[in-house]
């Protein structure tokens, strides 16, 4: 479930969206402490009169307009920044440009991607996963004409955005992706040891090995000496222990680097290569590119290919770190990666037009700036002003940096992009020959040979799997057992065939179908031969079938993993007991063999839910099925309507109580979501109890939609059963609905069906400020360790609803349905 409110038009989220995110407009759930949330007094226990809630009072608006750029996207601008120079140099350099090439694309990557972009706190610039390809444009049609096809680069991109395909891009297998990083990694660091070493790169991997022996004899001692004291400091730095390293390490390890390197050498005085930045009146701008026509078509897509794919998994991972960070900060919306293809195309024309390096989006700078705290994207932005700034006044600093500092930072950037986690994942997922062809095409024949060769693999390595089925027959106790092992395809339909011939006349067969998809000939196949088997006196059982054959449904993945009730015959209900075997059979058989490994896990290491999500008993709310949760998400409670009882209160409940300090003191979740639902029979019997005198008979109502008889009776005295007594916890609900004082609350879209729902609706609302009144979660919001959000699910529709506000003349609390596959497009 995603911290930020869902926004109505996720598609065109418009300029500002991010912007919106300040804390008095976020979600109601999310604030610490609203203007118009007070807690409710708690219910009195006279059975007649509901509590008198007093309005609160919202302070008066200032009329002054707030300063445009808040103070944590200025921090997080200097501290991007910081990170953003010396590598925007350093990769200049490695790529043979122009140092000032690199500060062109850097200012921007800030400006016009982070202004256009549809990823509000990706910071984009020269990127060092676009090194080997620059650098192999300039080896061979020149500076300007690489310019030039940056330029064109970036027209296709605006394409590609217009076409709407970013998502499809996604699509790439994860191992094609990290091997061609790796690669270009690898190419990098190699190059960049020529460097290191006091030498020259050549301009390909193998030139750059073979050289390599010659280099070692031929040392540069100063060059040698800068590159240790810059790659000792970029690995030390980070690792300062206690206190003083906590204060040290908010400033960039790669700045600490260069700048003692370059501090060192001015110092003693070595003689070594260092910067030249010439005169922007000498600065070279973009020309047509020359040469054989193909040859510069697959230069732009090869620069579009990385560029593209780079800043679009580039704003996935921003879109995880932001949902995964604490606080009221967390609250930007999500990123439209169409609008991003079209930010980053309009970059690259700048870029280019202007004798930039190709931009992209950068994973270092863009996670510094979410962990910096910047909440829009002004960060982004005034990172490029600075970069600008910079360029111009500070060229006399910059010129004191020694190239091999640039070059040890850029390597060890390169070496970093060779990720063992990377590996182990590929590994884990048996893709490591689609990740080892890619890096090794990569490095031997290019970026682009690479990834058509990774791309080429993994088609036929799904295809070998898509193929490969393994078919087995035996007989066990006169019983026949098929085992299929495997994905069910047309392929396998001949093989399935002659074994199932094989099972006798009359016999009882067991299909024991163990695999994750069956297609439409299979499923077919299957069909037939059943219905053929029992015609003729057979029995056959399927077990373990994903498609449902003997439905009209195939072809799809696993079934859903959602407990179904029990089958209704003519005669009623099956025996529960029955029913309960029969699932817990399934699970230890289906299910059980899939969870252990992470359940094993879990029982070791402990449960680290990141969220408490409180909601109502009712059965047909399955918590797992509507988060798409798992094992050791979720810390849930469930109680009759969903209900708080406020701290202290007389009659109150000290087991809800307790299960939020201990989520929010013992195991420090991130969120408490409430979640109420569509038919909520604690809700009716609460409206029912304004509508009606007490029936002092606590089943003769009529049924409500959860199941139990309406608590009528919460007007009668004392309260006479538990679940009455209970309810009351409900009535400040009641009396928020019925004040005027308080804003509304409604679904967007639609008006409210009917007054239940509208109780519904203002519970959870009600409910989030009881919450603000336990101590321990007072004290979490106001530290911005712990952010509140409520939750409307309409079972008929299937349809989750956020709580979100809207102000305008009225203030409205709103609850906005979050958008589904129908709306968005599917994720990579």
């Amino acid at each position: 479930m995603s911290s930020a409110r869902v926004p109505t038009h996720p598609e065109a989220p418009g300029p500002d969206r991010a912007e919106a995110a300040t804390p008095h407009r976020g979600t109601g759930a999310g604030r610490s402490r609203p203007s118009t949330a007070s807690p409710a007094a708690p219910a009195t226990a006279s059975s007649g009169a509901l509590p008198s809630t007093p309005p609160s009072t919202p302070p008066p608006r200032s009329p002054h307009r707030r300063l445009p750029v808040a103070s944590a996207d200025l921090s997080a601008s200097v501290a991007v920044f910081l990170i953003a120079l010396p590598l925007s140099l350093g990769i200049a350099l490695a790529t043979g440009a122009p140092l000032r090439a690199g500060l062109v694309a850097a200012a921007v990557g800030g400006l016009v991607a982070g202004r256009l972009g549809g990823c509000p706190l990706q910071v984009s610039g020269p990127a060092a996963g676009l090194t080997v390809v620059t650098a192999d444009l300039i080896h061979r049609y020149g500076w300007r004409a690489t310019c030039g096809i940056t330029v064109l680069a970036g027209l296709a991109q605006l394409g590609l955005g217009c076409l709407r395909v970013a998502r499809t891009a996604l699509a790439v297998s994860p191992a094609v992706v990290h091997g061609m990083l790796a690669g270009i990694g690898v190419t990098i660091a190699v190059a960049q040891l020529h460097i290191v070493l006091g030498g020259n790169p050549q301009s390909s991997v193998l030139a750059n090995v073979r050289g390599l022996p010659a280099q070692l004899a031929n040392l540069h001692p100063a060059a040698v000496a800068m590159s240790a004291l810059t790659l000792a400091l970029l690995l030390g730095w980070p690792r300062i222990p206690g206190r003083p390293g906590e204060l040290l390490r908010k400033v960039p390890a790669g700045l600490v680097a260069v700048t003692g390197a370059t501090a060192t050498a001015s110092l003693t005085g070595l003689t070594l290569p260092r910067v030249d930045l010439p005169s922007w009146s000498s600065h070279a701008l973009a020309g047509l590119p020359e040469g054989p026509v193909l040859g510069i078509v697959a230069a732009v897509l090869t620069t579009t290919l990385v560029c593209s794919v780079q800043s679009l998994l580039g704003a996935v991972a921003v879109d995880k770190l932001v949902a995964g960070r604490p606080g009221a900060q967390s609250r930007v919306g999500r990123s439209d990666m169409d609008r991003e293809l079209l930010g980053q195309g309009a970059a690259n024309i700048v870029s280019g037009a202007l004798g930039g390096l190709p931009v992209a989006g950068v994973a270092v700078r863009s996670s510094a700036n979410v962990r910096s705290g910047a909440v829009s994207r002004n960060s982004t932005m005034l990172h490029g002003v600075l970069v600008v700034v910079a360029a111009l006044l500070m060229v006399p600093v910059l010129d004191l940096i020694p190239l091999a500092s640039l070059a040890a930072l850029v390597m060890a950037v390169g070496i970093q992009m060779v990720s063992l986690h990377h590996i182990r994942t590929v590994t884990r997922h048996r893709e490591v020959l689609v990740y080892a062809v890619t890096t090794l095409g990569v490095v031997a024949l290019g970026v682009l040979e690479g990834v058509v060769l990774g791309v080429a693999v993994a088609v036929a390595v799904a295809l070998n799997r898509l193929a490969r089925t393994r078919i087995t027959h035996e007989e066990k106790g006169g019983v026949h057992h098929v085992h299929v092992r495997g994905q069910l395809t047309f392929l396998a339909v001949p093989r399935l065939s002659r074994v199932l011939h094989l099972v006798p006349t009359g016999a009882h067969a067991v299909v024991e179908l163990d695999g994750s998809f069956m297609d439409h000939a299979a499923y077919e196949s299957l069909r037939d031969w059943r219905g053929a088997h029992t015609a003729q006196g057979g029995s056959a059982e399927l077990t373990g079938c994903r498609a449902g054959v003997g439905s009209p449904e195939y072809g799809h993945r696993p079934k859903a993993r959602v407990p179904h009730g029990p089958r209704r015959r003519q005669g009623g209900f099956q025996d529960g007991g029955h029913e309960l075997v029969r699932g817990i059979s399934v699970f230890q058989r289906d299910t059980a063999p899939l969870v252990r490994d992470e359940l094993a896990r879990l029982a070791r290491e402990g449960q680290r839910p990141s969220q408490l999500f409180l909601t109502c008993a009712d059965s047909r709310l399955v918590t797992s099925m509507i988060t798409s949760s798992g094992p050791g998400d979720l810390f849930v409670v469930r109680n009759v309507g969903n209900l708080v009882p406020l701290p202290g209160e007389e009659n109150g409940d000290d087991s809800v109580a307790a299960a939020i300090e201990y989520a929010v003191d013992v195991l420090k979740v991130r969120s408490i979501t409430v979640c109420g639902h569509s038919g909520c029979g604690a809700m009716q019997a609460l409206s029912e109890a304004t509508r009606k005198p007490a029936d002092p008979s606590p089943g003769s109502g009529p049924r409500s939609n959860s199941g139990s008889s309406p608590a009528s009776g919460s007007h009668s005295a004392q309260g006479t059963t538990p679940l009455r007594r209970w309810l009351r916890h409900g009535l400040p609900s009641l009396a928020r609905l019925g004040d005027a004082s308080r804003p509304r609350v409604r679904l967007a879209g639609r008006a409210a069906v009917d007054p239940v729902e509208r109780l519904c609706l203002t519970n959870v609302v009600q409910q989030l400020e009881h919450l603000r009144a336990h101590e321990s979660v007072a004290r979490a919001l106001d530290a911005g360790e712990l952010e509140l959000h409520g939750m409307y699910f309409h079972v008929g529709d299937a349809q989750a609803y956020l709580l979100g506000r809207h102000e305008g003349e009225d203030e409205v609390e709103v609850f906005e349905g979050v958008p589904g596959a129908e709306e968005l497009p599917s994720p990579a």
